[in-house]
């Protein structure tokens, strides 16, 4: 009996090996697990075979929902302040089914003295959300007080795969990673660009506007037609360029928005910044748009009116065309309005403008950048540093998007497709989605834009165009695949009260003053006037010195880039 004992045990271990592996098979479903997310780590107590030795330390993976997490959180920003976690759907959920507990501090309208007086007694929360690059999260940093993030990049991967080869612009001098993104992305985001008045449009035949010539003969057709009852161009509020700054890069392919923008007011040339009011294809644009200007094309307010005004004439369907950084948001409330009672009007865009004889796929009326608007830091307070990261990964792939976008799995999606999108169910309640979204959005602090835009256009996308969504549809077909990552351009501001910071308070200040000037100006020969001079007193500023110091900022990004 014994002798056949052995051969038993082995027969029963390969039957029992076939079974997990055929039952392995049979719980998948048929759908795709989610795409990038790390694998459940093995149970060291599970092993078959004792003489395998159980994982290290630094190789078992924290797996959300094995044990409870909790932590405390502090939003590092005026007038905001987490909502208690399980008084939002997915803190709820987290809280009853993962055991998962995120205690919120309040700062009771008081950010700057909170921080600072937590910061002195050295009763730090264990994670903080406030903008990226902020100047406290830079003396935590140099205090000692904040984990980096390196050694669990390749451990916990969603961020590594989702953000990117742009991780390392987060970096810090040291060359370690401290903060965690939100709304990061790989892939073009924005809405700058052109809208159009579908009513006015329609009654002047439908003309094509494709390019500056077209859209000249088009403005003056309407104001022939209208009068002063219509706006034939707006341009949103000029002293931030908006849509003026949207017309200047018509003229010039690869020509981008952000050159005019007090974070960088310079051009790339051989490898340096150069002066705005040098640039040809500034030059050009500006001539454009100050006889748009003189001949009662373009708002003739521009310059002083508010977001209200502007709001106001949207709104009401005054105005032919509307550009600006982002017109789909103005747009997009008025085409509701609109179609009430006219079916047939509201607003539609238009790929964007450009000069004749230049390529229209390389006109970008619009810029992004891949990191973000805001970062989640975790201090040395935290208990478990590694869990509150590996949560936030987790947070940040496709499982925590869909949980904070549509709600847990099962009622309005089941599983992925192919690509790791969610496959929505035939109880998808859009209404319910909203609300979901709306409630949850305070606390998105680790949002990833890579992954969810397209997880929310999926749904979308399978509604004719005239049903879907206005932003959305014209997200997709439009101001998404206009728009130009401008990363390399980040973190040019020098401080301001170094040599350049206050070089920069009085360069915007008279940038802003030429610029209007030329605008307004009587010929093209004023033009190059205006900006002859003002080039000269901009130099005498110290412009040239803030362009030098940009430009070596701007060629540090550009390394960092390339390491990745």
């Amino acid at each position: 009996m014994k002798k056949s004992s052995r051969p038993l045990l082995v027969l029963l271990s390969v039957l029992l090996l076939l079974m997990t592996v055929l039952a392995g098979c049979s719980k998948s479903g048929g759908t795709t697990s989610a795409p990038e997310t790390p694998p459940k780590a093995q149970d060291p107590g599970n092993k078959t075979n004792t003489d395998e030795k159980p994982p290290a330390e630094d190789e078992v993976k924290w797996v959300l929902g094995e044990k409870p997490l909790e932590f405390t959180a502090y939003a590092h920003y005026e007038g905001t302040n987490f909502p208690a976690w399980e008084s939002t759907p997915a803190g709820k959920w987290l809280s009853e089914n993962k055991q998962v507990n995120i205690k919120m501090i309040a700062a009771a309208g008081a950010h700057t003295q909170k921080l600072s007086a937590m910061m002195a007694s050295d009763q730090l929360p264990e994670m903080i959300w406030t903008d990226r690059n902020h100047p406290d999260m830079e003396r935590l940093r140099e205090a000692g007080k904040l984990v980096a993030f390196d050694d669990y990049l390749d451990k916990y991967p969603n961020l590594k795969t989702w953000m990117g080869d742009n991780l390392n612009m987060l970096r810090s001098d040291d060359g370690k990673l401290y903060m965690f993104p939100n709304w990061y992305t790989s892939r073009p985001a924005g809405n700058a660009g052109y809208v159009v008045n579908k009513k006015i449009y329609d009654e002047l035949g439908q003309p094509p506007l494709e390019t500056t010539d077209d859209l000249y003969h088009y403005l003056v057709k309407v104001k022939e037609k209208y009068g002063t009852s219509i706006i034939p161009f707006e341009p949103h509020r000029a002293q931030d360029m908006q849509g003026l700054g949207v017309l200047y890069t018509a003229f010039g392919e690869g020509t981008l928005y952000t050159y005019l923008n007090s974070s960088l007011r310079g051009v790339p040339k051989d490898g340096k910044l150069i002066s705005v009011f040098e640039d040809p294809v500034f030059r050009e644009a500006q001539k454009y748009i100050a006889k748009l200007y003189r001949e009662k094309l373009i708002s003739q307010d521009a310059f002083n009116q508010t977001e209200d005004q502007v709001l106001e004439k949207v709104m009401t369907g005054r105005v032919a065309v509307f550009a600006s950084s982002s017109p789909t948001t103005m747009a997009g409330e008025a085409q509701e309005e609109l179609i009430k009672t006219d079916p047939n009007g509201g607003y539609f865009m238009i790929w964007p403008i450009h000069k004749p004889g230049l390529d229209k796929n390389k006109v970008y009326p619009g810029t992004y950048t891949s990191l973000g608007w805001n970062a989640a830091y975790i201090t040395t307070a935290a208990k478990d540093p590694e869990a509150i990261f590996a949560f936030l990964d987790w947070y940040t792939g496709p499982e925590g998007m869909n949980l904070q976008f549509f709600g847990p799995e099962g009622k309005n999606w089941e599983g992925f497709d192919s690509e790791g999108k969610p496959n929505f169910t035939a109880n998808y309640d859009p209404k319910e989605v909203a609300e979901i979204q709306s409630n949850n959005d305070p606390i998105m602090f680790v949002g990833n834009t890579s992954y969810i835009d397209p997880a929310k256009y999926k749904y979308m996308a399978e509604l004719p165009f005239e049903e879907q969504d206005w932003r959305t549809k014209y997200q997709q077909t439009i101001t998404w695949p206009t728009q130009y990552n401008v990363t390399e351009f980040i973190n040019l501001n020098p401080a301001p009260d170094s040599e350049e910071g206050i070089i920069k308070t009085s360069v915007d200040e008279l940038f802003l003053e030429i610029y209007a000037k030329s605008v307004m100006a009587t010929s093209d020969e004023d033009v190059d006037k205006i900006l002859d001079q003002g080039n000269k007193d901009l130099m005498a500023l110290g412009y040239d010195k803030l362009l030098q110091w940009r430009t070596e900022r701007w060629q540090e990004n550009v390394s960092k880039m390339k390491q990745q």
